[in-house]
């Protein structure tokens, strides 16, 4: 692969060549400038045009060493610089082509509609997660370091429905909406929400009654960055020991965290009361919630309470023993 040095340094050598050539024909035969440099061109690029003027037996000498040392230099940098166009434009198609397919392959995966900044904390975190994800992004700089990142992503506008299709929206199982307007999110909710009736929706919405307007729109969560950060600000006033156990609950350096995990319908826990599943006195780990299927949340659940299929736990622990769980909750 041809680096940009060695594209710059070929570019600067045939400069050098057509300079001192036309140099030499200002010295030999004692022509203008740009008459020199016309019979250098022609010369070079041998096609034959013919003699600007009657040339002496000393410039037909100086047209043959220039044709021998110069045509040889000329050939291969103009190859080089075409290899360099031509690779260029096979490695964009080939790059396009192996997007698409990840594209198509993509299944119960996340997209990911604006990659601003707050969009950019969003897709940094999924990914650490392991989460299949995709990016809707119109903008070519966003664009180009999506590309850069090697993150999925589909170069348009997420309110066009073409655009969410070829995002995968029937094949995905949750989408956020986070552009720059209310308005736009909105679009993107009614859309996506049409097309799969199914997604989970998290849309950002700022703007006094945008919240009501994303809900009535499809969206299953609204959240205010804004408003978000403010009450965590003051919740590190009021609660300070509060608020670093969360961080450190949902920080992925940490041996321990917060999960949530879901009960499938064939997992060994379902229909056993707490006291018999193990988890607390084998797995040593603090239940704190369990959320029914149908939203109901019971918060610190009794030694009798049941689990059921569909239910979602949250624990508290150490994170091999919140695995073990997973994989015995199915």
């Amino acid at each position: 692969m041809v680096t940009l040095s060695q594209v710059l340094f070929l570019s600067a050598v045939l400069g050098t060549t057509i300079l001192l050539g036309s140099l030499g024909y200002v010295w030999v035969e004692g022509w203008s400038f740009f008459d020199a440099l016309y019979m250098t061109v022609i010369t070079l690029t041998t096609v034959g045009y013919g003699e600007v003027r009657p040339l002496t037996p000393a410039g037909r000498a100086y047209t043959m060493v220039l044709l021998v040392s110069g045509v040889g230099v000329m050939l291969y940098v103009v190859g080089v610089l075409a290899r360099v166009v031509v690779e260029g434009e096979i490695r964009e198609v080939l790059g396009k082509r192996k997007l698409q397919k990840r594209l198509q392959r993509l299944k119960d995966h996340y997209i990911i509609c604006g990659y601003g900044r707050i969009g950019e904390i969003i897709v940094r975190h999924l990914a650490q997660a392991g989460l299949p994800l995709v990016v809707v992004e119109n903008d070519p700089e966003a664009v180009a370091r999506l590309d850069a990142a090697g993150f999925n992503y589909v170069a348009g506008d997420a309110t066009r429905e073409e655009v969410l299709l070829e995002a995968g929206i029937e094949r995905a199982k949750g989408l956020v909406a986070v552009v720059r307007s209310d308005a736009g999110n909105v679009y993107i909710v009614l859309t996506a929400r049409s097309l799969n009736p199914r997604l989970y929706i998290v849309a950002r919405g700022e703007e006094p009654g945008s919240r009501q307007k994303l809900l009535r729109a499809g969206a299953d969560r609204v959240e205010s960055p804004y408003e978000m950060g403010g009450t965590k600000m003051a919740q590190s006033i009021l609660r300070p020991t509060v608020v670093t156990f969360m961080e450190l609950a949902m920080h992925q350096g940490v041996e321990w965290s917060m999960e949530e995990i879901a009960i499938g319908p064939h997992s060994p826990l379902v229909g056993v009361p707490l006291k018999n599943t193990g988890i607390r006195r084998e797995l040593n780990l603090i239940l704190v919630a369990i959320k029914r299927a149908d939203g109901e949340l019971i918060f610190n659940p009794t030694p009798d309470t049941a689990l059921l299929p569909g239910d979602t736990v949250i624990a508290v622990g150490m994170r091999q023993n919140l695995e073990a769980l997973e994989r015995i909750a199915g």
